[in-house]
């Protein structure tokens, strides 16, 4: 709040801030500032106590949402420092940094270095290392005065550390085992059969012996290069001659494995923890690093917010989110593929500008519902594999090319038969004469989902001024007493 909207505290600076939601009909406490909690006020407390102790305080919703988005800002740019970054809410990041802490000499000096960042943001850290997620986690939150060794420092962690509901919480504190040392004194199938499997679980986690899972929030790319600044860069184009150098790096590892990428994104942090992304998809694999920059530009060119430097990028990241098989082609002699290729580059740059989703292709469906035969996928993604059905050599074409979502109701006007075609049906208020006639081909619904879905019977007919249209009846007579008539598609 103090870093978003500074207005808002001109010449308050030190007034407690405390953030409410109402719980069971009454206001309470939900956050606070350090100010606040200095004032002796703590999570939970109502409203009107804590406006009689401290008068002065300053009230304000609280936004999950918001929260939430937070932490998803500090998590995108804890990623300078491990590419495995997750999320532990409401107020929590897990970084696993195994691997990691070369670039800093250490451990201590990579913590060192994200205090700093995050206090020049006004934020206070609580942080700890530790063997498993679950160990680091639980001595960030509870742990105390130091010990000799990570091992007995869990063994001096209240109960509450275990991560359980406060029913199981308070339980093992009525039975006298008030740490987590407490706890692993006791034999772990006691401790499941009396207070849960899920503390027994906890416990072993803590321990080491069992190592819990970290949900990374970017997956993890195939391939990543970077460049680090000691003097962060303020120049958008030389970020970008970065960014070409970077792909350059990374076309050649991809080389080496014969593989193209077809998913690149490029991060630029900032100095002031800011981290802007890039992403650019193309719709074959690709190591063509020309190519690669004229999208990344389209995609800057594109932006509805451009970048901005601010204090300047401090590090570049370039990933390759998606790689594929990439052999070298051969080109045909009548210019195939060098035509399908300039086809493909300009899908690419399309999608870049537009959007990935705005520009799309048809695809096929294993279904012989028509509707649900063919869908819209983004043009980048793989051509399905399911194959069009071609109509027979001689014959016209079984499907129209337009189909209406959803069909339109026709009024059928006179027929020879009851299961045969309409002689002349009434469409948006026109009236359309039969000349011809072709069908039925029925169509079962699909019974395995629904038993009463109605069968239908599809006509290609042909009005007295040549218009083709594809109709049907909705439901036999042995199904419905009145079936109704409908337009489905045109043909051309």
């Amino acid at each position: 709040m103090r870093t978003e909207r500074p207005h808002l505290f001109v010449g308050r600076a030190e007034a407690p801030i405390a953030f409410v939601e109402s719980v069971a009909g009454g206001i309470r406490l939900k956050a606070l500032d350090r100010e606040a909690v200095r004032a002796g006020l703590s999570v939970g407390l109502t409203l009107a106590d804590a406006r009689a102790r401290v008068p002065e305080l300053d009230v304000y919703p609280h936004d999950s949402h918001t929260d939430h988005a937070w932490l998803e800002r500090l998590a995108d740019g804890c990623q300078r420092y491990t590419p495995s970054v997750a999320l532990d809410p409401p107020d929590g990041l897990v970084l696993d940094i195994a691997g990691c802490v070369h670039e800093f000499e250490g451990e201590r000096r990579l913590a060192a270095d994200l205090e700093d960042r995050l206090a020049r943001r006004g934020l206070l850290v609580r942080h700890a290392f530790g063997d498993t997620p679950d160990a680091a986690r639980a001595l960030a939150r509870f742990a105390g005065a130091p010990a000799p060794d990570e091992r007995r420092a869990v063994k001096r962690l209240p109960v509450a550390a275990l991560g359980l509901d406060d029913d199981a919480t308070t339980a093992l504190v009525r039975a006298g085992l008030k740490t987590v040392g407490d706890v692993m004194a006791r034999p772990l199938s006691g401790i499941a059969a009396r207070f849960g499997a899920e503390a027994a679980t906890m416990v072993r986690r803590l321990s080491g012996e069992v190592k819990g899972p970290i949900i990374p929030r970017r997956t993890v790319a195939k391939i990543g290069v970077e460049r680090r600044f000691a003097e962060p860069i303020a120049r958008t184009d030389y970020a970008l001659e970065v960014i070409g150098d970077l792909a350059t790096e990374a076309a050649g590892t991809l080389a080496e494995r014969h593989e193209g990428g077809r998913r690149w994104e490029a991060r630029l942090f900032r100095a002031d923890g800011l981290v802007q992304s890039l992403r650019v998809e193309t719709g074959t694999p690709t190591r063509d690093v020309p190519l690669l920059m004229r999208l990344f530009r389209e995609r800057i060119d594109s932006l509805a917010d451009p970048l901005d430097p601010g204090f300047g990028y401090d590090l570049v990241r370039l990933d390759v989110a998606l790689a594929e098989r990439l052999d070298a082609s051969q080109l045909k002699l009548e210019g195939g593929e060098a035509q399908k290729g300039e086809v493909v580059q300009l899908l690419d740059q399309l999608g870049t500008r537009l959007g990935r989703t705005r520009v799309r292709r048809f695809g096929s469906r294993d279904s012989h519902i028509p509707e649900q035969a063919e869908l819209m996928l983004p043009a980048s993604d793989p051509v399905p594999t399911a194959l069009w059905v071609p109509p027979e050599e001689g014959e016209p074409p079984l499907r129209p090319i337009y189909l209406f979502d959803p069909p339109q109701p026709i009024e059928s006007m006179a027929a020879e038969v009851p299961d045969g075609p309409p002689h002349r049906f009434r469409w948006r208020r026109t009236v359309h004469d039969v000349a011809r006639a072709e069908g039925p081909e029925r169509i079962a619904g699909e019974w395995w989902r629904r038993e009463d879905i109605p069968t239908r019977d599809y006509f290609r007919v042909e009005d007295r001024k040549g218009r083709r249209f594809w109709i049907f009846r909705h439901g036999l007579y042995s199904e419905r007493e009145n079936p109704r008539w409908y337009l489905h598609g045109l043909f051309a």
